[in-house]
């Protein structure tokens, strides 16, 4: 990659970092111009650029309102490249990327889920987004039926710690646990509750979740 094309590439990346979404249009168009590689464009401009926003939210440096500026300053610019994406540039490189992401019954704060969302996206996963207060059973029907790899639970409130459980439970009683991995999350939940109600992980915020995502991806496909 010859130097202008590596600036391009960095001011991309740059660009979702300092939240400026024409920016990030004009640059997206220069590498189309220029015939530049556009999966890298998106990897190591786009997807880099939302990383750095999260480490900045994990180190107390952006907040969630600046998440969500940055994820539509990233899909300003996606919406230009994704045209020149071929279908295996899309892939997670996992055999089974399916997720299937909702909060609660009960609880209808969703800001934390849809952050979740965004990075999962970013990362290649393709995700069935049921939106807040999901009914228990929504959670086992809709997941057997797209046939996803991993099941995530959102919750703010106390009393989703219930319907966490109860979502666990119905899969072991319908005979179908082993078939998904289940990640919970949220203000109310912790790790060791997680490990209490057998769910496979937990993610206290939006840039954890991928990494246990992507753990236990890695474990269903034994990679």
């Amino acid at each position: 990659m010859n130097k202008d094309n590596f600036n391009i590439i960095e001011e991309l990346a740059n660009s979702v970092v300092l939240l400026d979404d024409a920016k990030a249009v004009d640059l997206a168009k220069r590498v189309i111009a220029d015939g530049i590689d556009v999966d890298r464009a998106i990897t190591a401009g786009l997807v880099r650029g939302m990383e750095m926003v999260g480490e900045k939210y994990e180190k107390g440096e952006y907040f969630v309102p600046d998440m969500l500026v940055a994820s539509d300053v990233m899909y300003a610019g996606l919406n230009i490249l994704r045209p020149g994406l071929k279908a295996s540039d899309t892939s997670s490189g996992f055999a089974n990327p399916k997720v299937v992401i909702g909060v609660i019954e009960g609880d209808v704060h969703e800001i934390g889920k849809n952050l979740v969302k965004l990075m999962m996206e970013t990362a290649g996963f393709q995700l069935t987004d049921l939106g807040p207060n999901v009914p228990i059973r929504e959670f086992v029907e809709t997941a057997i039926k797209e046939d996803a790899g991993l099941i995530c639970l959102s919750g703010m409130m106390s009393t989703s710690l219930l319907g966490m459980k109860e979502v666990v439970d119905l899969l072991v009683n319908e005979g179908v646990r082993e078939r998904f991995k289940i990640m919970v999350g949220g203000a109310c939940v912790s790790e060791t509750y997680a490990r209490e109600i057998g769910a496979d992980g937990y993610a206290g915020n939006a840039v954890a979740a991928v990494r246990k995502a992507k753990y236990l991806m890695q474990q269903n496909t034994g990679n």
